[in-house]
């Protein structure tokens, strides 16, 4: 691809010119303002700032080594030393229908294949998952199936909520107050009454709250009883997730909850006071960041007063665990931003405890979903959305829309439609954001067919297959296999151009997902694509142009669907054939 082998030719350059260079260093982007040129390296800079020379200096003697071999004109130096290159029409014509042949879809495989743990939705047992768990879902579920599609190793990891001091509570409900019927029907909303009506007991009556605590010491001791009850909880637990999760087509490769690290609590904290990183605190045991500044005055607690553990020291086990058992590169925690202190507390207490380890440690850590008025997304009774609802609500709404628009659609192809649009429109509207920031829920805008939304990209899809329904599949065939031998893709055409140069950054932006953990980066450079195509079909006739064009046209047509088509897979959401 002409980015890539742009990319080389530089990076051989500056060897050449430079031969103690770093050239993984130099890398090229699109220009940010297309006026200026279709890619820009900026890289040059930071090399002459360590050399300690002009960067326009650095820049002119790097390109007195470099030979494009015709992908391109001679880069421009600009500005403070930035190179400026535009690609030549040969060449992007030759990548497209490299494409076409089959041999990639503008994204490359790296060389070094990195393993990642990556760590999301955990959702707590005898809870019902709630509009809050949606952000860390779709976002770990899209930035694992970028780093798959990538050719990296990846081990997704639910971490569920399945210990704790409310067991004692849910064990002490379930065998006092527990409505078996609406167990059967409800399980998790059933649990979740028990909770809060023994949780009120206890507030009003310190007995129950005695007889809570020791529920919760025979489940810990081992109890069979209460052992066999708390296992139940868990699997009807994670029978409702799993439920939640095919529905938004989501998947995991293990879930290890918090109890499977209870064995290891107590030697791993005896380990950290062996060690002298754990100190006693007022009863406590605590690791303190007196060489962290920005963790200094505060503290993280490995052993509660009362001997128990928490969740730090969960998260210390967890994370060992998986460094041992899997040996990644790279652990990712997507979780809301209001965990941002506890990570940073873990990851210096295990780089502390573990100082040989090489694992990158990474908090992707998102903001909040608010409401119209500005404050967190809740139901107008002020108690927070349950997912399951949420979901039923956008399909329900997409529904409305499709009845509306083509209500002669089969009843069974209305509902697989409004199925993939509405869930679609939730999970995007998530996505487009930049995961830092909070965002306003509306239906209004995450289900309009225009504008930067799903049900958009998902009609731009089907508005092309639209264009291969209209022509004889056996042509269709005839030309695949004519492609195969032949270079069928021609660019005459400005508009031609530029969706062509839009579809080759392709695997730069996926590589940007991946290097910031921002699905977003993918949302806009679909939505982009998708404006490309509407310009380019506005103004390149397809079935009505002369037989050589015709069939360039259509290539292209078919690449543009199936980057539309695999970009949307990687934010979870799936394509449909007409709306």
């Amino acid at each position: 691809m002409i980015n890539f082998k742009i990319e080389s030719h530089l990076q051989k350059a500056v060897l050449s010119a430079y031969p103690d260079a770093d050239p993984t260093r130099i890398l090229i982007r699109p220009c940010p303002d297309p006026k200026f040129g279709d890619y820009q390296c900026n890289s040059l800079m930071n090399l002459a700032k360590g050399m300690k020379k002009n960067p326009r200096d650095v820049a002119a003697e790097v390109l007195k080594h470099l030979d494009l071999g015709g992908l391109g004109d001679s880069p421009e130096v600009a500005g403070p030393g930035f190179l400026n290159f535009r690609i030549s029409r040969n060449a992007l014509s030759h990548v497209m229908n490299e494409a076409f042949k089959g041999e990639h879809l503008f994204y490359r495989k790296p060389e070094a294949v990195k393993s990642f743990v990556v760590d999301f939705s955990s959702p707590n047992v005898a809870k019902t998952m709630h509009v809050g768990h949606i952000r860390s879902t779709i976002l770990g579920e899209s930035i694992s199936r970028t780093l798959r599609l990538l050719g990296h190793s990846v081990v997704s990891d639910n971490h569920i909520g399945d210990w704790g001091t409310q067991f004692g509570k849910l064990l002490y409900g379930w065998k006092s107050i527990l409505d078996r019927e609406a167990l059967e029907r409800k399980p998790v909303e059933e649990m979740e009454r028990v909770y809060k009506a023994v949780n009120q007991q206890c507030e009003q009556d310190e007995t129950v709250l005695e007889a809570c605590r020791n529920e919760l010491v025979r489940l810990q001791s081992g109890d069979t009883e209460n052992r066999k009850i708390w296992e139940s909880m868990i699997q009807l637990s994670r029978g409702e997730f799993d439920r939640i999760y095919q529905r938004m087509d989501v998947g995991f490769d293990v879930t290890l909850g918090e109890s499977f690290y209870n064995d290891r609590l107590i030697s791993l904290v005896n380990e950290l006071e062996d060690a002298g990183i754990a100190e006693e605190s007022k009863g406590a045991r605590m690791v303190f960041f007196n060489d962290h500044p920005e963790l200094k005055n505060n503290p993280a607690m490995v052993r509660k007063k009362d001997g128990a553990a928490n969740y730090m020291t969960t998260d210390l086990a967890t994370l060992e665990y998986r460094e041992k058992t899997w040996q990644p590169d790279e652990v990712i925690y997507v979780t809301d931003s209001r965990q941002q202190l506890h990570f940073k507390q873990l990851f210096a207490a295990y780089r502390r405890w573990k100082p040989d380890t090489k694992v990158k440690l990474t908090h992707a850590w998102f903001g909040s979903i608010l409401g119209e008025d500005g404050k967190p997304f809740k139901t107008r009774t002020g108690k927070t959305i349950r997912l399951s609802l949420l979901l039923d609500e956008s399909i329900e709404r997409a529904r409305e829309i499709i009845e509306q628009k083509n209500s002669e659609l089969p009843e069974e192809s209305k509902e697989d439609i409004s199925r993939e649009i509405g869930l679609g429109a939730v999970k995007y509207a998530d996505l487009l954001q930049n995961r830092q920031t909070d965002y306003t829920f509306s239906w209004e805008k995450m289900l309009a067919l225009n504008g930067n939304t799903a049900p958009y990209l998902q009609y731009a899809y089907t508005r092309i297959r639209s264009i291969f329904r209209r022509i004889d599949p056996e042509d269709w065939k005839t030309i695949v296999a004519q492609g195969k031998s032949e270079d069928l893709i021609i660019l005459e055409r400005e508009e031609e151009f530029q969706l062509a140069k839009q579809l080759i950054h392709f695997g730069l932006v996926l590589e940007k997902v991946i290097e910031e953990c921002r699905p977003n980066h993918l949302c806009s450079y679909l939505y982009e694509l998708a404006g490309c195509f509407a310009r380019f079909y506005e103004h390149c006739p397809v079935l009505k142009a002369e037989p050589a064009e015709k069939r360039s046209r259509l290539a292209i047509c078919d690449l543009t669907a199936k980057v539309l088509c695999q970009g949307l897979n990687l934010l979870g959401i799936n394509t449909v054939e007409q709306m």
